[in-house]
């Protein structure tokens, strides 16, 4: 009886050191995988994994429905621009480039003096200014004043016969009374005159 005791006894205490035995590997092995305590790390940047995983979702292709002239951005880029005459806006006119004429040379102006003319009282002889085919001036530069009679006359007659030669544009003018003889004379210089404007191509 007694070596059945001793016996069970032994058997107890080799299951209860083996128990204790089996029990304090596994508190040490379990301290042993623990993380520590506080911040392991600080990642400020948080770049995101490119490649997907299987469970990510991933973009669906866009469905289209029609072909693709019957999109929107098809019919946007086939649709002709507007143009300014299609929307009314003004357009600017086009800069015109003129070229300046040069002005024209004004024609030269020339004077001559008719031949004296030979009256009773006293030779006659007259200048003229012709410019562009024209009389712009006549003027008796001798005339008969040897006399206050002659004086008189005179004063009155030639500023009538170089108006009038202004207005006839010739020889032909009418005889200022009282001054026959200066206006004949008149004449006749004035004649000889527009003869040698003539021939130098100013009439």
């Amino acid at each position: 009886m007694r070596r059945e005791v001793a016996a069970l006894m032994s058997g107890v205490s080799v299951v209860v050191v083996a128990s204790s035995l089996h029990a304090g590997q596994r508190v040490g092995h379990s301290s042993a995988n623990a993380a520590p305590a506080g911040i392991v790390s600080v990642d400020t940047q948080t770049t995101p994994s490119e490649t997907p995983t299987s469970g990510s979702p991933t973009a669906a292709p866009t469905p289209t429905t029609g072909p693709a002239s019957s999109s929107p951005t098809a019919r946007r880029t086939s649709a002709a621009r507007p143009t300014a005459a299609s929307t009314g806006a003004a357009v600017a006119p086009k800069p015109v480039v003129t070229r300046a004429q040069p002005s024209p040379t004004p024609p030269a102006t020339v004077t001559v003096n008719g031949a004296p003319a030979d009256t009773q009282f006293g030779p006659v002889q007259v200048q003229i200014s012709v410019r562009g085919g024209r009389i712009v001036k006549a003027d008796a530069i001798d005339y008969p004043q040897g006399s206050r009679r002659d004086q008189e006359i005179n004063s009155q007659a030639i500023p009538q016969l170089d108006q009038e030669t202004l207005s006839a544009q010739s020889a032909q003018i009418d005889t200022v009374s009282g001054a026959t003889y200066t206006s004949d004379g008149y004449r006749q210089s004035l004649q000889s005159a527009l003869d040698a404007a003539h021939k130098a191509g100013a009439t």
